[in-house]
């Protein structure tokens, strides 16, 4: 075990006095914490990237192997968690953590596919109105999925894609910028799709703000929370969203490569002639088994489905969503803007000679998430990355240069912040020339 510097002994302390007064403590043993060499539990902050495992997930996907075992097929329509609707008991919990109506969201493909799907819908281009406006740097994933939708209509990314990003010398994408952006090029723009929460710097941009400016113009706004869900409030019906796409493996800790979500506002859902690509299981269940050859579409985000839940992969965000809601995310955001707010005063107090911090200073606009940046550059940030995991401290490197660090409030504790300072100190020196 990394003994702790003597200089962060009294913010030990008083982590220990924070930790004890934690009224969401007891979640941490609902968690399986991987452990270093030592045997020690490892220092993990990296919920941002994959969530650790519910202890009770194992527990549900049992049950579904069971039924499975003893029902076969009647598990169809048979026993307590009937397969054809398992995915329906997801639905309150997300709604309530994306600020949407129950069937406004669904849980289903993974979340690229699902950004496809419903640009399918949502990015209709014409002479006039043809351009989709992004954040950047998005995730890669998302711009290729752009630039893919983008050639898919015969355009040319070069003259149909505008980016808005950080101006030189920042980080931080200004939000007055992509409204400047808008209202320049608004009659040009079809779809305005940017993220809740920024994956490489951690800024939380605002969605009602951007979402009404971008409405104004014309624009279809659309959403990509897969940093923001269960990590920072969302409104999303409120503020007016077209639609919305996310994963789980992060924050709602459902696993690598969990089953993604989606939410669609009521005025398209309720429209079963909008334009979708469509499968058997987005037909209504009133009659999906009729088998009938013509589609007939499901109201409600569930129409937008194209193939039967897998149970089995939705069973760990079952068990994490339970979780979510004993814990109330009134009492996670506050447990999170502690974590992170000490996070970020013993890095300004003991670290910012070396360290830098990329992520917007407002609590109000970050999540958990911290990206820092090692002043002596790449090489050297680089050397602290990989001392840090070969000394029990997990974090993420995002090219060019980024130390993303996130303490999840289900799980983390204020001691962890402070034992991950004190290794961040030691690697630190271990990386120094």
């Amino acid at each position: 075990m990394t003994q702790l510097p003597a200089v962060l002994a009294t913010a030990a302390r008083a982590a220990a006095d924070l930790d004890a007064g934690d009224p969401l403590a007891g979640f941490r043993a609902q968690f399986l914490l991987p452990l270093h060499t030592d045997g020690t539990p490892a220092v993990y902050l990296c919920g941002n990237s994959l969530g650790l495992q519910p202890v009770a997930a194992r527990d549900r996907i049992a049950e579904l192997m069971g039924d499975w075992a003893q029902l076969a097929v009647r598990g169809h329509h048979d026993g307590p968690r009937r397969f054809m609707t398992y995915h329906a008991q997801l639905a309150p919990t997300l709604a309530g953590l994306v600020g949407a109506h129950v069937h406004e969201v669904v849980a289903m493909n993974t979340l690229t596919a699902n950004l496809h799907f419903l640009m399918a819908t949502f990015f209709r281009p014409t002479r006039e109105r043809f351009r989709i406006l992004m954040d950047r740097p998005s995730f890669p994933s998302d711009r290729y999925a752009v630039i893919s939708q983008l050639r898919w209509h015969g355009l040319d990314p070069a003259t149909a894609l505008i980016e808005v990003g950080p101006r030189e010398g920042e980080y931080e994408v200004r939000v007055e910028d992509i409204e400047a952006r808008l209202e320049q090029d608004g009659a040009s723009i079809a779809l305005v799709l940017l993220a809740g929460v920024q994956y490489l710097n951690g800024q939380r941009l605002p969605i009602a703000r951007l979402t009404t400016a971008a409405r104004r113009q014309g624009c279809v706004v659309g959403w990509d929370l897969a940093h923001a869900i269960g990590n920072v409030p969302v409104e999303l019906h409120g503020a007016d969203v077209d639609f919305a796409a996310w994963c789980h493996y992060k924050y709602l800790n459902a696993g690598p490569g969990a089953v993604g979500g989606a939410y669609i506002h009521e005025r398209h859902a309720r429209d079963v002639e909008a334009p979708r690509l469509a499968g058997w299981w987005g037909h209504e269940l009133a009659t999906r088994f009729r088998m009938d050859p013509d589609f007939a579409a499901e109201q409600g985000a569930d129409g937008w489905q194209v193939s039967n839940p897998p149970v089995l992969a939705m069973a760990p965000l079952v068990a994490s969503l339970a979780q979510f809601e004993a814990a109330g995310f009134a009492r996670l955001r506050a447990k999170s803007l502690s974590l992170t707010g000490l996070l970020e005063r013993l890095l300004r107090e003991h670290c910012a000679a070396a360290i830098e911090i990329a992520t917007p200073a407002d609590p109000e606009q970050r999540g958990c998430q911290l990206s820092l940046r090692v002043r002596a550059g790449r090489d050297q940030g680089r050397q602290v990355f990989e001392h840090l995991m070969a000394h029990g401290a997990v974090l993420d490197w995002r090219e060019p240069d980024i130390l993303r660090v996130a303490p999840a409030p289900l799980y983390n504790s204020h001691a962890d912040v402070v034992a991950f300072v004190g290794r961040l100190q030691d690697a630190l020196a271990a990386a120094a020339p």
